[in-house]
């Protein structure tokens, strides 16, 4: 109860700029929220589909796992569906790497959505809260101009009050909002580059593949000892 009569009463002294900062902190505090969650359950997801198409992929059953990830909306589900539609028509391996290249073309934005929105905010937040002070500031001369001497002291008070509670408030919601955008950053980025990884690792297993069946095709394609000669040798 002392934390809402606090909260009530700051709100009461700060003037009218802290109630869009208090809006500009709950949109933020919104998207934060909502980046956490996706970016979470994207992870989820990601851990989950590749840790049941790797033997697939080691095996070559790629028909299995075009089965798996077309089911699936998960980005790694899109990033391998590109990789194996290529692997369809052509040979190289670099065009391989561009379709699944391309893929992250497609995912990046999606994973990074409103996230910049938070940096913006925090901005913003901060400028509002100086606005606040400074009219807060404002009001204290002018009042202090045309009171009374016996009053001037209790409207000074309460004049720089309302510029300190602004200046507070912009602080808060600026740190906080920046604080989540650097989280949010970080976890984007470490799913992109999981992603990145498993491509890779993908291209390799499909290498190492080509070249055991190349190997394999040029033991059967050798040429055998035929008639007479293969009686002597042996």
């Amino acid at each position: 109860m002392e934390l809402v009569h606090f909260m009530v009463n700051f709100f009461r002294e700060g003037g009218f700029f802290l109630y869009p900062l208090a809006a500009i902190f709950v949109i933020g505090v919104a998207i934060a929220i909502e980046r956490f969650i996706y970016l979470t359950n994207e992870t989820t997801q990601n851990r989950r589909l590749w840790a049941q198409v790797v033997p697939l992929i080691n095996s070559g059953n790629f028909k299995q796992v075009v089965a798996i990830t077309s089911k699936s909306k998960a980005s790694i589900a899109t990033v391998l569906n590109y990789g194996i539609a290529r692997l369809a028509s052509a040979r190289r391996r670099d065009d391989v790497e561009k379709a699944m290249d391309e893929s992250l073309l497609e995912i990046i934005p999606r994973a990074e959505k409103r996230t910049h929105y938070l940096s913006a905010l925090a901005n913003i937040g901060m400028l509002t809260g100086l606005l606040g002070t400074v009219i807060g500031l404002i009001a204290a001369f002018a009042s202090i101009a045309q009171a009374n001497p016996a009053e001037k002291a209790s409207l000074l008070a309460a004049s720089i009050s309302v510029a300190m509670n602004n200046t507070a408030s912009g602080l808060f919601v600026a740190i906080t909002l920046l604080l989540a955008h650097m989280f949010l950053e970080a976890k984007t980025t470490k799913m992109i580059d999981s992603l990145e990884i498993a491509s890779v690792k993908f291209m390799n297993s499909v290498v190492e593949r080509r070249q055991d069946v190349e190997v394999g095709n040029d033991d059967l394609a050798a040429p055998q000892p035929r008639g007479r000669a293969a009686h002597g040798m042996a």
